[in-house]
């Protein structure tokens, strides 16, 4: 990594980005030029990009199940939007609330292996087919996390005037673009294992300091699958597991070549992709 990393510091990335594998199908994407790099991280809970819009990350056949509705009780409504005007702070944070209840939180882990799922998304739930014309229809919200204790994706549908979750949707091997927190947590795991080195000793060619915190990386990051034979063994289960290849840019620099490089979130391994 080092050598590959090296011919690339000192210099800005613009026009043209450079294509990086995302997938190990090699799937080719390319990064953004350094003028439009995402400074502030990427995909936080209120963004607006639900799990559903994610594309090719989600695979057919990957149902939601249902479960009886059940009453929380409900917070104090705050700020209120109507129709399908965006959702205010003050929804977010009580369909948050209403969504992750006790019972939640108790039962799942975030990225850290804390108690708690990993918050992802919340955004205005689609009105249902016969509410599409419907002034009064009910406002809905999806808040969708991801709960790394049994790797699973799940969305719940809150009725925003009654406080009544009325659907629960679990998936496995779905698997979104990365939260700013679990692009910051790959990172972590990154720089204290030993494959981290080549990154830390060219950030330091670039920067004379040494890299100690993903705070001082811009980092965006892709979800890795596994494909049978294109990656070491540890890696075989990355779809089932949440899994990141990281792209990380020094600040007010040049990015880092760091695609070799494997974080499985969930089993909390590095690891470095077979070269052939």
């Amino acid at each position: 990594m080092r050598n590959i990393v090296h011919r690339h510091l000192g210099k800005v990335v613009a026009g043209a980005g450079i294509a990086v594998a995302a997938t190990a199908a090699m799937i080719a994407v390319t990064l953004p030029g350094t003028a439009g790099a995402d400074e502030t991280g990427n995909d936080q809970a209120g963004s607006g990009r639900s799990a559903q819009q994610t594309g090719q990350e989600q695979e057919p056949g990957q149902g939601a199940s249902a479960a009886p509705g059940v009453v929380e009780q409900a917070p104090a409504e705050g700020e209120k939007g109507r129709g399908s005007d965006p959702l205010t702070d003050d929804e977010i944070e009580r369909v948050e609330r209403i969504a992750l209840n006790r019972q939640v939180l108790g039962a799942s882990e975030d990225v850290e292996g804390e108690r708690g799922p990993q918050r992802l998304t919340v955004d205005l739930a689609e009105p249902e087919a016969d509410e599409v014309d419907d002034p009064n229809a009910p406002r809905r919200a999806d808040v969708t996390y991801y709960d790394y204790r049994d790797d699973a994706l799940v969305t719940k549908t809150v009725d925003l005037a009654t406080g009544k979750v009325e659907q629960t949707g679990t998936q496995h091997g779905v698997q979104p673009p990365m939260s700013r927190a679990e692009n910051a947590e790959a990172a972590a795991l990154l720089i204290a294992h030993p494959l981290g080195a080549g990154l830390k000793a060219d950030y330091k060619d670039a920067t004379g300091k040494e890299l100690t915190s993903p705070d001082q990386l811009l980092l965006n990051g892709a979800v890795y699958r596994a494909a049978p034979g294109a990656q070491p063994a540890v890696l075989d289960r990355c779809g089932e597991h949440r899994c990141v290849r990281l792209f990380p840019k020094i600040k007010n620099g040049s990015w880092i070549d760091a695609r070799s490089l494997v974080i499985d979130l969930s089993a909390r391994k590095v690891a470095e992709l077979d070269r052939g």
